[in-house]
């Protein structure tokens, strides 16, 4: 398993305990050819994921996230491989997005991702490996350190350890959030459904909302004050991102712990300043 020590790999590894896998952590850079991989599949989830830095440097995007995902498959010989992509690849549409969607990556970082796709679906075919592909949305709550996500960087300010946000556009944009607990239960039950020789992709988010009902959550829950900075809209902004997860949820799955609120107070309760020491006597 890559990317294992990250924030959605620490609950991936707590996912699989609980189901009765045992992952095994690599320590290898992606970026260095591996020899044999002894183990029944392969769960990569390593890989560069900045969207607006992959614009400064798209060349080390490629070398990672297509580069390390082609290491990884040389060294595979009947195993079977989960590959977290993300919902970046899509063209944009007001309809739910649907695995069959049409792709059309507008950065660096999601046609890295695409790419890598491409290389883990002809690989299947070739009946090499059994492959899944999990096309995350926005992933959330669970402590969550990156301030660059929006609900992250909303309670952030909420609890006082973030400057200030800015919010582009009137806040109506839509996007798909997901708790990271059931991002890691997906991965445990794509994992159970791919078998040697088979592709599939899935669609992973849960809880459509806009940047204004997550500033209204936040608030809510923190009892303070969200104040942003609003910005005007960037031109190419997504307007509407939904994921239809139906392809997941006939292997079972159901979100547990995404609805809006529910993320917003564990993120809170995670990352909130603790209370003060009351007055002295």
């Amino acid at each position: 398993m890559t990317g294992a020590t990250g924030y959605v790999g620490r609950a991936v590894v707590r996912e699989l305990q609980v189901h009765g896998h045992e992952p095994v952590l690599s320590r290898q850079r992606v970026s260095e050819p591996f020899g044999s991989i002894d183990a029944d599949a392969v769960i990569h989830l390593a890989g560069a994921a900045r969207v607006r830095e992959s614009f400064e440097d798209p060349l080390s995007y490629y070398a990672t996230n297509v580069g390390g995902t082609l290491n990884l498959l040389k060294a595979l010989e009947g195993q079977r491989f989960l590959l977290a992509s993300t919902s970046g690849v899509y063209r944009p549409s007001a309809d739910p997005l649907t695995e069959s969607s049409v792709r059309d990556p507008s950065s660096p970082y999601a046609a890295s991702k695409a790419a890598a796709e491409d290389l883990v679906a002809w690989a299947a075919r070739s009946g090499r490996i059994g492959a899944s592909t999990l096309r995350l949305f926005n992933v959330a709550g669970g402590g969550d350190t990156d301030t660059t996500r929006v609900i992250t960087r909303a309670v952030a300010l909420a609890a006082g350890t973030v400057d200030g946000m800015d919010v582009y556009g009137d806040g109506t944009a839509v996007r798909d959030f997901v708790h990271v607990r059931d991002v890691a239960r997906a991965f445990v039950v794509a994992l159970e459904a791919c078998t040697v020789g088979s592709a599939a992709v899935y669609n992973v988010g849960a809880t459509p909302a806009s940047v204004r009902d997550v500033l209204e959550a936040v608030a809510e829950v923190s009892g303070r004050p969200v104040d942003v900075t609003w910005r005007p809209a960037h031109p190419s902004e997504v307007r509407v991102q939904r994921a239809d997860v139906s392809r997941l949820r006939a292997l079972g799955w159901e979100p547990s712990y995404s609805a809006l609120l529910d993320i917003v107070k564990d993120q809170w309760s995670a990352s909130a300043p603790a209370p003060g020491p009351g007055p002295s006597r």
